[in-house]
């Protein structure tokens, strides 16, 4: 491994050692605002009208003079200059329906299908084009085909044809799809077909419909294919959804404003900003690094992990250890907006930071370098009863923060960086430094620097802490309560044990290999975990209209962030599955969310409304274990 100049272990990742990585070089990239194709009309009703595909395009994310990274990313297609990873933001409006043509062009200039840029695991349960859809394959090589795609906008309450069901991607139109391949998921036309949009569905695209009947809020939207959210994901395609006005949003014009719009003049400046904080590794040509086999995680070479890969033995197989797949994934370089540890100038006044994880598995304790503290007035599903001061702020995978950041105080030229005291392993819970080994502070404990200038006008804002939100409303009493697992699995076929010099060999006598995957379930009568699989038939079934208490029990020894598609709820407390303790949900979670950290030894309970009946999903989204069966079905029933 590399050591970085301040002694601290760093992250194994490419051949780009981080601590060659010039700092706080580039200045932070503001999303602008997606362009609209059209405004339509729908029963007298303005829609807003967006054709988005996703792209390979080449990216300078690193400092000029070294080389640009190729990565994924959406753009409007009508205006070729806004393809960028992150991708433009979406600007939507209360009860105002946003109409998008996902398209999916990952397509070379010769109309030819472009292969992944990382190694995709065939053995997983994944979309497998080339058969079984929707299935493990045996495949133990990478898979080299055209790649699916299917945008989820993450938070959004829609219908399931347009929440992008794991089972509902599509290929791109290109001319040399192989014969027998399958071009779409199970449910594309399955969606289509109940689809009101179904008609304007077409090869490589579908068309989802966003009412924006939420409270405003913070969104995003990124690809959520079955088995490759991880690295379609980290490829890039990924952007903000910025939901706007209505009863929810009556604080108004008392934030820090502007945030970038259509048609802004250069030279705007901006005092709303979203920030999405990703890790990545690279290699010394630039590229993306991701791992392309299981002796990663390991920490060993390949020919090191002397084990069987290949498909369950159900299946065919001789093992349950997939070949390519890795447990969790953490890059050793920060990534923000698109471009590795960048500085923002900052005038002495009040910022609005929408703050997102965008990491794969790793979980941010985000603090500043000086005495400054984030007074947090929202989080996934909007604002908050009251602000909360806090002095760091934890963001599990997918969870965002809106907060307020004020700089008054500080002398022009004063230069203030955003750490991370995150562990660079998965994430246990308690106190850094005590409970886990914090970040490596040369590298993934940085994260962006603010550089304060002077202040251009006047700051017309309202203090943070002297914001009244907007009331919230109550979801009522529950008819049920769900009582769920999450779950670590090892392997049932292999075997192994570690030699003097910690590289590993097959021991019948041995410890269970593992993880080989991470599950969801429910519980059986005696409390123990039921453990079941994304193929398993659906055990949440709630009705429309319903209010139910779900509880997830987390009988494994790190945090998952658990992700429920088509709602928010609210975080109601959590229980210590030992000794039956109590403790309530923390102050920065008593708005609406819809992701929550479930914490190791504990069952965390959240309370849910369900207003739309369909084919749903609930998930992990440390997406290496969401891609590898941490992943359940969810249908809504009609009304009685």
């Amino acid at each position: 491994m590399l050591v970085s100049s301040i002694g601290a272990v760093q992250v194994p990742g490419g051949t780009l050692d981080p601590t060659t990585i010039e700092k706080y070089r580039v200045p932070l990239v503001i999303p602008p605002a997606m362009p609209r194709t059209a405004v339509r009309y729908d029963h007298g009703q303005e829609v807003d009208y967006y054709e988005i595909a996703v792209r390979q395009f080449s990216q300078q994310i690193l400092p000029p003079g070294m080389p640009a990274t190729t990565v994924w990313g959406y753009g409007s297609l009508n205006h070729p200059g806004t393809f960028n990873y992150p991708a433009f933001t979406i600007e939507a409006d209360h009860r105002r329906p946003v109409r998008v043509k996902w398209i999916n062009g990952l397509v070379g200039a010769n109309g030819r299908y472009l292969p992944h840029l990382l190694a995709v695991d065939q053995t997983l349960h994944w979309a497998n084009p080339p058969g079984p859809r929707d299935e493990h394959g045996m495949e133990q090589a990478p898979y080299t085909g055209p790649v699916p795609m299917v945008v989820h906008v993450h938070g959004a309450e829609t219908t399931q044809e347009s929440d992008g069901y794991a089972e509902a991607w599509y290929l791109p139109a290109a001319s040399d799809i192989p014969s027998g391949i399958s071009e779409r998921g199970t449910f594309y036309d399955t969606f289509k077909a109940s689809s009101p949009l179904g008609n304007l569905w077409s090869r490589g695209s579908a068309v989802f419909q966003y009412p924006n009947d939420m409270f405003a809020t913070t969104l995003w939207y990124h690809d959520h294919t079955l088995g490759m959210t991880r690295l379609n994901v980290y490829a890039g395609p990924a952007g903000f959804y910025l939901l706007r006005g209505g009863p929810g949003d009556a604080v108004g014009g008392r934030l820090p404003a502007p945030a970038p719009s259509e048609s802004d003049p250069a030279g705007t400046r901006y005092y709303e900003i979203p920030i999405a904080i990703q890790d990545r590794s690279f290699n010394a040509d630039g590229s993306l690094f991701y791992p392309r086999d299981r002796a990663f995680f390991e920490e060993l070479a390949p020919d090191q992990l002397d084990i069987p890969f290949a498909p369950d033995p159900a299946l065919g197989g001789p093992s349950d250890v997939a070949p390519i797949w890795n447990p969790e994934f953490f890059g050793n370089t920060m990534v923000v907006n698109g471009k590795a540890w960048p500085y923002l100038d900052v005038e002495r006044r009040r910022y609005r930071l929408r703050l997102l994880n965008g990491c794969n598995a790793r979980f941010l304790v985000l603090m500043m370098s000086v005495p400054l503290p984030f007074v947090q007035i929202g989080a996934e599903g909007g604002f908050l009863p009251r602000p909360v001061a806090r002095d760091h702020v934890i963001l599990g995978p997918a969870e965002r923060a809106d907060v307020i950041v004020d700089f008054t105080a500080f002398p022009v030229g004063t230069r203030i960086r955003l750490l991370n005291f995150g562990p660079d392993d998965p994430f246990p819970g308690g106190e850094p430094g005590e409970d886990f080994e914090v970040a490596d502070p040369g590298t993934s404990g940085q994260v962006m620097e603010f550089r304060v200038v002077a202040r251009i006008g006047m700051d017309r804002s309202t203090p943070a802490m002297s914001l009244e939100l907007p009331s919230l409303p109550k979801l009522g009493d529950p008819s049920t309560v769900r009582k769920l697992s999450l779950n670590e699995a090892m392997s049932a076929t292999v075997r192994v044990s570690t030699d003097a010099s910690g590289s590993g060999f097959l021991d019948p006598a041995g410890e269970p290999f593992g993880p080989v995957m991470a599950t969801l379930g429910t519980l059986n009568p005696d409390g123990s975990a039921m453990r079941l699989g994304w193929a398993d038939p659906i055990t949440e079934t709630p009705r429309k209209g319903a209010t139910e208490v779900w509880e997830f029990h987390n009988f494994t020894v790190d945090a998952h962030p658990i992700h429920i598609h088509q709602v928010q709820f609210q975080v109601m407390a959590r229980k210590n599955m030992l000794t039956g303790q109590i403790r309530s949900s923390e102050p920065w979670e008593r708005g609406f969310k819809d992701t929550v950290i479930a914490y190791p030894g504990e069952a965390t309970r959240v309370k849910v409304r369900f207003d739309l009946a369909g084919l749903f999903v609930w998930h992990c989204h440390i997406v290496e274990h969401e891609d590898n069966e941490m992943m359940r079905p969810l249908r809504v029933l009609g009304s009685n």
